[in-house]
């Protein structure tokens, strides 16, 4: 026998049940969306590599230690697997001039792909919820776009879940804030780790934000970026603040909060939690109107933000809040394989009127006991068993037994008629 082949490390298989749950929490997701007028984009899972260099910033740990790159054999183009999925958007947006006519309020459903440990909430085959608010430059629009996520977290029931916010101002304002950083670092060069080290001249920002125990006091006393910003930078950050105060959303000021990609600007925030570990972000984004010009389009706007799907579930089965397993609403016993054909045209009625209907699938040796379709038929979690039996269909009907209602009685109902029984199988 041959060697069995296994999934390659990292990437994981999402079976039934678990499945049904993704597709629940997709379902709620592409409703939100449709409320908000956010409509549907897909883009390609590989990329040419330098969208992502020139997009993501060179000195980024994605660009230098987690994508996915290779050569195409067929033509030598440096290839990549999406690590994230902005650049893509904001490249099909340029490549198809969708900004030609306004702005697009866009959402994406996929994976990614990053080489990292596996670990909780960490995976080199992950997925996203993105959304992408491209040719919008007011403060309203970030407003929007972080109170989409609140929408979604009630909907969803998921409780402590905290806001984080910051500004990065404009990039002028950060290289000011930049040359700043960096002096104050070099007098303490020898008080940081190897890894802010190697920041220290490429990256300084990205120092702001170390897990390192040992740095958090050095890091308290650095240059405040806000300190930094000019009026107008100060104004988008007040009226975005003024929108969530408005609404009773709570924040809390994190100026150490800089995300992971060199191209935001003015607003950033996450979305976190204490009890998924490490890995807390569940939603992060923010504003990054250089984006454009980065990968080669006229100057536009834009906001959006990344959700991991993977820790949105994981938080949702720490906190209790586990969907309805899906199930049919009948369940089709067929006892003997004569009955079948019958059986069957009765079926895709009902399949025709919206009823979801599980038959019972026998082996070469036939359908298998009336106790054993029973058994499945519980196990099935449907609401009825259709019961085609030789007196039923003798008669030309088919017997409706409830499975999860000890009150209800077992009544016939017509066959050919499906049409006007078939509600009763979705109303029980």
């Amino acid at each position: 026998m041959a060697e069995p082949i296994q999934a390659v490390k990292g990437m994981n298989d999402i079976l039934p049940p678990e499945s049904g749950r993704w597709e629940w929490f997709e379902d709620k997701v592409r409703t939100l969306m449709r409320r908000y007028g956010y409509l549907n984009v897909r883009v390609p899972i590989v990329e040419p590599t330098p969208l992502f260099v020139r997009g993501l910033g060179e000195v980024t740990d994605i660009v230098e230690k987690e994508m996915y790159s290779f050569v195409d054999s067929m033509n030598g183009d440096p290839l990549t697997l999406r690590p994230e999925g902005t650049a893509g958007v904001v490249r099909a947006a340029i490549e198809h001039s969708m900004l030609y006519e306004g702005g697009k309020r866009l959402y994406y459903i996929g994976p990614m792909f990053r080489h990292e440990k596996p670990q909780r909430g960490r995976y080199r085959q992950f997925h996203q919820v993105g959304v992408e608010a491209l040719g919008h430059g007011g403060p309203d629009v970030d407003a929007e776009v972080i109170l989409m996520a609140r929408t979604l977290w009630r909907e969803l029931g998921l409780v402590d879940v905290q806001l984080e916010l910051n500004s990065l101002g404009q990039s002028h304002e950060r290289q000011a804030h930049r040359q700043a950083l960096v002096a104050y670092l070099q007098a303490y060069e020898g008080e940081l780790d190897a890894e802010a080290r190697r920041r220290l001249h490429s990256n300084p920002l990205r120092i702001l934000d170390t897990k390192n125990p040992a740095m958090q006091a050095l890091v308290e006393g650095a240059p405040r970026l806000m300190d930094f910003l000019g009026e107008a930078s100060l104004a988008h950050f007040d009226a975005v603040r003024a929108v969530l105060d408005a609404v009773g959303q709570p924040y809390r000021l994190n100026p150490r909060l800089v995300r992971g990609m060199d191209y935001y600007n003015l607003t950033v925030f996450e979305w976190t939690t204490t009890q998924l570990g490490a890995q807390g972000t569940i939603c992060g984004g923010g504003r990054y109107d250089g984006l454009f010009e980065l990968i080669g389009g006229k100057p536009a706007p834009a906001v959006g933000w990344g959700m991991g799907i993977e820790r949105v579930l994981d938080l949702l089965q720490q906190q209790g809040l586990v969907p309805p397993r899906p199930a049919p609403a009948a369940y089709a016993v067929v006892p003997d394989a004569s009955a079948l054909p019958r059986a069957v045209a009765c079926i895709e009625a009902l399949r025709a009127a919206g009823v979801s209907v599980l038959m019972h699938a026998g082996g070469r040796e036939g359908p298998g006991s009336m106790k054993s379709q029973f058994k499945r038929a519980d196990a099935s979690g449907a609401r009825w068993a259709l019961v085609f039996g030789g007196d039923e269909l003798a008669a030309g009907e088919v017997s409706l037994k409830p499975l999860r209602d000890a009150m209800a009685q077992q009544v016939r109902r017509t066959l050919g008629a499906e049409a006007s029984w078939a509600g009763e199988l979705l109303h029980a």
